[in-house]
């Protein structure tokens, strides 16, 4: 791939549609005909539904339909069970959607959804996660298919043996992806052919499990979804609004528009679980790790099961003789919990960075140069050397920006006025993943290019990257490429989401160009096509495949209010290798977007559940506090121009998650440092500082 385009900071090809309101979403486009649905939750956590009464509702102006499982369209059996809405009685979870009543406008579906009554035979629940649960169990595997436990040497004796030890366990509570665009879709069916456009992170999953769910040919569903206001996981698999607005289109044989609204976003739609970890840590008088065990705790449904693979970000990040790792999970009358912005590594790494401050203090060791001495060079998992590990790089670069050297280790020795002042570091890893991609890229007569391919572009700049790419393997200036991305009908590329988007989708992309360049060369027409595949199974020279991770490090300074326990960051700054980096406008946006998404964990965000009605009672952007931007005075997302040859013919490793890995965890260390307060349940509030602690 020729240089040019790629490495260049271009704004978004669509940033003028977007700020001037031209760009399409999924409820956004015209139909006509069209009706609007709007769901009813079940008010029960657990229990069968005996009684609908929807005669008043089907008496009020404008209502068409109400849709519940008693005369809803069948959807075939199979393993989306979760998907099967308005199948069966049983109600599983407080806030299942339990009905769609469908109207002439917006105003009279949600009018009539308030008159639709429902009686439920009402059973017993457990909605509360705790360590002891009576139903803790081991799951098979944890997400995605990783081993449920892990061990290697001898952790009780290690650790019993160390002069150094650390036990602590630290809590994370439910986390709720609440994106701009809410769960939408307009679904229409013609002639036994579905079209649905939907927000959502990968058209040809969702294209596929409804294919499976109405039982027709996967060529009869078509998916689009040109602009997606964000997802952050939550919709990186098919979800209960393009289902049910499918299934009123065809029960009223019109066009249905449904979109969720922001308080039917906490839950049903899924959330990161809350998690109990407890990390032990030991090392010798020099702090080398000699033992490590993280046992990792968390929920899921009774309809499904999702396990968070929250100890894996142990397994590879540091070397120890001794470790182990366990995972175990209680199934709650809850919404099944799933993918939030790096599942598993984002939590887990708040448990065991936190640790690893406690151990380098208890060790008299610089938190930094702690790090360092247990870097490996070799993945303690897999037991293979890693295609490219720069955490040490990011560490140092990371101290030198921030300013680390000559940092007074005492908590609460530095001070201005009544603010204590705090300084604390954290380490991230993220695997640097790739999936089958195809691309069509077609020569036109007047010298331009048309790229095609079902990349979707959630707001992170995947369209403007995959043009960028597209250019250089042409060798041609970026504006005589012209792409077409989020269509099910284009040729297939996997999810928006596990940092694989643009690792996957410009693989393909450059062979499918380096494909056409050389038929051009060999005098082939210049209205030639060429469809291209990468299986992301190539090798180098003939290696088999090694370890691939993205790592980074934060640093963070913040300021305490000693008498109100009020915190404040002053500073906020990351360092990065991620590969190679194809737009630095849009990787500066994704590093600091991680980055204070993380510090929105350590300090605002938590789901309040009221076990009573098993059910968050903080399930709006009002109550459910999130960061915003006079919270952030100062951030900064540096990173390393790394290479490694044995990632993509792009050589890129992802970015949309490593910046919020460890930055929860650097809050939390620069926390302690300011206060002497260690803080081990999130997310740090000032009661938690004063009132608990005495921190005044």
């Amino acid at each position: 791939m020729s240089a040019g385009a790629v490495g260049r900071a271009y704004p978004r090809l669509e940033g003028r549609e977007k700020v001037t309101g031209t760009a399409r979403y999924a409820v956004e486009y015209p139909t006509d005909g069209v009706t609007y649905g709007w769901v009813v939750p079940a008010d029960v956590v657990r229990g069968r539904i005996t009684r609908v009464d929807a005669d008043e509702a089907l008496a009020s102006p404008g209502v068409l339909a109400v849709l519940h499982h008693g005369n809803a369209p069948r959807m075939a059996p199979g393993p989306a069970a979760e998907l099967r809405l308005l199948q069966d009685p049983m109600v599983h979870y407080r806030g299942q959607f339990v009905a769609v009543v469908v109207a002439t406008s917006l105003e009279a579906a949600r009018e009539g959804a308030q008159l639709v009554r429902m009686e439920y035979d009402a059973g017993p629940h457990t909605t509360v996660l705790t360590a002891d649960h009576p139903g803790l169990y081991r799951p098979d595997h944890v997400n995605p298919h990783y081993p449920t436990d892990t061990a290697e040497g001898d952790f009780d004796a290690g650790y019993a043996a160390a002069p150094v030890r650390v036990d602590a366990t630290y809590r994370t509570p439910a986390y709720h992806n609440s994106p701009m665009e809410p769960h939408a879709t307009t679904a229409r069916w013609d002639d036994g052919r579905l079209l649905v456009h939907d927000s959502n992170q990968g058209t040809a999953s969702v294209q596929a499990t409804l294919a499976e769910l109405f039982e027709l040919p996967r060529e009869s569903v078509r998916v689009v979804a040109e602009h997606v206001g964000g997802g952050f996981g939550s919709k990186g698999f098919t979800k209960a609004a393009v289902v049910l607005t499918a299934l009123a289109a065809r029960h009223v044989d019109r066009p249905v528009k449904l979109a969720l609204t922001r308080q039917q976003l906490f839950g049903p739609i899924g959330y990161r679980t809350p998690t109990i970890q407890r990390v032990r840590l030991a090392c010798d008088a020099d702090g080398r790790l000699t033992a490590v065990c993280h046992d990792a705790i968390s929920q899921t449904s009774t309809i499904r099961e999702f396990a968070e693979q929250t100890a894996v970000y142990t397994r590879s990040m540091y070397a120890a003789p001794h470790r182990r790792t366990t995972h175990r999970l209680a199934r709650l009358d809850v919404p099944t919990p799933f993918w939030m912005r790096a599942p598993g590594e984002c939590p887990g790494a708040y448990g065991l960075e936190s640790a690893m401050d406690e151990l380098a203090i208890a060790a008299g060791i610089d938190p930094v140069e702690l790090r360092i001495r247990n870097d490996p060079r070799v993945d303690p998992d897999q037991g293979e050397a890693f295609t490219s590990r720069n955490l040490v790089a990011c560490l140092r670069e990371g101290a030198q920006r921030f300013g680390w050297t000559g940092r007074d280790p005492t908590p609460r020795a530095r001070r201005d006025g009544r603010w204590l002042i705090g300084t604390g570091v954290a380490a991230s890893a993220y695997p640097a993943r790739a999936r089958p991609s195809s691309a069509t890229v077609t020569a036109r007569p007047d010298g331009t290019f048309l790229l095609r391919i079902n990349a979707t572009d959630i707001g992170n700049g995947g369209r403007t990257a995959m043009w960028q790419v597209a250019a250089d393997a042409l060798g041609v200036p970026p504006e005589r490429v012209e792409i077409r991305i989020g269509d099910s009908d284009l040729p297939e590329a996997p999810v928006a989401g596990g940092s694989m988007g643009t690792a996957s989708w410009s693989w393909a992309v450059i062979r499918a160009c380096e494909a056409l360049r050389g038929k051009l060369r060999d005098g082939a027409p210049t209205d030639t096509e060429v469809t291209a595949g990468a299986d992301t199974s190539e090798e180098v020279a003939g290696q088999p495949a090694r370890p691939r991770y993205a790592y980074g490090a934060q640093f963070v300074e913040v300021r305490v209010d000693a008498d109100t326990g009020e915190v404040r960051l002053n500073r906020l700054l990351g360092v990065f290798a991620a590969g190679r980096v194809v737009n630095p406008t849009t990787a500066r946006s994704q590093l600091i977007g991680g980055m204070t998404m993380g510090l929105s964990m350590a300090l605002h965000e938590e789901g309040v559940l009221d076990e009573r009605y098993g059910d968050w009672v903080n399930h709006d952007l009002a109550t459910y506090h999130i960061t915003g931007c006079a919270d952030v005075e100062s951030i900064e997302a540096y990173w390393l121009d790394e290479r490694d040859d044995e990632l993509n013919p792009a050589g890129v490793k992802g970015i949309g998650e490593i910046g919020i890995v460890g930055t929860a965890a650097a809050v939390a260390n620069a926390v302690h440092h300011a206060t002497g307060v260690r803080i081990r349940e999130l997310p740090i509030r000032l009661d938690k500082l004063v009132g608990v602690s005495g921190l005044a």
